[in-house]
């Protein structure tokens, strides 16, 4: 079953705008609130090895390698830690007039800056869309240098590719439904026998997301992920948190992925954001590429070798703002979530629920 089919006649589906929708066309930049910016420029720049495009009294706009753009993360000085945004580039800058057009339509809150919200980014339009959640689109931005061929640069655990953004959600299937009329294809989901739905992972480049739609309470962001070239990057990382006495920022990882096929790595920032680690997931940028459907009972969907998960990487989650900088009321999801199928259910089997025999892959006995 297609994923459209699965998510047709919702009943609290969000309508679908006749204005058309902006054509995005990657994840491009998260911007967060912390509470100590010297701290967090510690953290992000001296210990994760991201590269400094620009910063003032109260931000610091970094990149990764590879990149071209001006930042893929902005940290910004505040009260309260949070998410001010999730940024996607678009492919025109007509897609700017699309998706102020498409929001409004919505009844969204809409801001539109000409001279952008942030440093290095144009026209730009923010929203918090009906999710919850503050998003910007914005296709005008200053091109830097792209660092890929400084290797005199590289660090052993060297950050090259924003990846992804993993968002917090109620209503996974609402809020599913409402990416892919924002044109977004999903790849991989978790459900359970009853057709409960407890996360989705969605794409706009040819990956396996450039989001995730997880279920908890929400709206909140889980965490951002930036890509590393191999395993090794990671490991590295690791061994260098523990040579500074920093370990204690692993929250989960080194591991597999099931979902993605990913190596990963979680750790939390000084403020508790979750900054994902991230490496060698697959393409999926055909127009059939399958969905794969994973057992929520299936305890090699988080980890394939089957390592528990640590409960806060079920439960916590940063707060996001609202587009005149207020944190957003989080509201509790109703249905059973997935903590409590994988704890409670199943106590971090290795099989799926019912299973008899030892090891299985995708429905396929090993």
């Amino acid at each position: 079953m297609s994923v459209l089919e699965k998510l047709q006649n919702l009943p609290n589906a969000i309508p679908t705008p006749a204005a058309p929708a902006p054509d995005i066309l990657r994840c491009a930049y998260m911007e967060i609130v912390v509470t100590d910016l010297a701290r967090s420029r510690e953290f992000y720049v001296d210990v994760l090895g991201l590269i400094v495009t620009e910063e003032t009294a109260d931000a610091i706009h970094l990149r990764t390698f590879e990149e071209f753009i001006h930042h893929n993360l902005v940290l910004r000085q505040g009260p309260v830690a949070a998410v001010a945004a999730f940024a996607y580039r678009v492919r025109a800058p007509e897609d700017l007039d699309r998706a102020e057009a498409y929001y409004r339509e919505l009844g969204c809150d809409v801001r539109r800056r000409r001279d952008g919200f942030v440093r290095g980014i144009g026209d730009s339009v923010r929203v918090v869309d009906p999710l919850g959640f503050p998003v910007e689109y914005f296709h005008d931005v200053q091109h830097v240098e792209r660092l890929a061929w400084r290797y005199d640069l590289y660090t052993p655990g060297a950050l090259v590719r924003l990846d992804h953004f993993n968002q917090v959600t109620p209503d996974v299937p609402r809020a599913t439904r409402f990416m892919e009329d924002l044109g977004f294809r999903t790849t991989e989901d978790i459900e359970d026998a009853d057709g409960v739905v407890y996360a989705a992972w969605m794409r706009r480049k040819p990956t396996v997301h450039d989001t995730a739609m997880t279920g908890g309470d929400g709206p909140r962001m889980h965490h951002l992920a930036f890509a590393t070239h191999e395993k090794h990057n990671i490991i590295a990382i690791c061994d260098k948190l523990g040579a500074l006495r920093m370990s204690d920022a692993i929250e989960r990882g080194p591991g597999r992925h099931g979902v993605s096929n990913a190596f990963y790595l979680y750790l939390r920032d000084p403020d508790g954001h979750r900054v994902e680690i991230y490496t060698q997931d697959y393409y999926t940028g055909d127009p059939d590429n399958p969905l794969v459907t994973w057992d929520v009972h299936d305890n090699q969907r988080r980890d394939w070798w089957g390592n528990p998960v640590v409960p806060s990487w079920y439960t916590e989650a940063s707060l996001v703002l609202d587009l005149d900088g207020s944190p957003q009321a989080v509201v509790a999801r109703t249905e059973e979530s997935e903590m409590a199928v994988t704890i409670g259910a199943d106590g971090f089997s290795y099989t799926r629920e019912g299973d008899t025999e030892h090891g299985f892959k995708l429905g396929q006995q090993l």
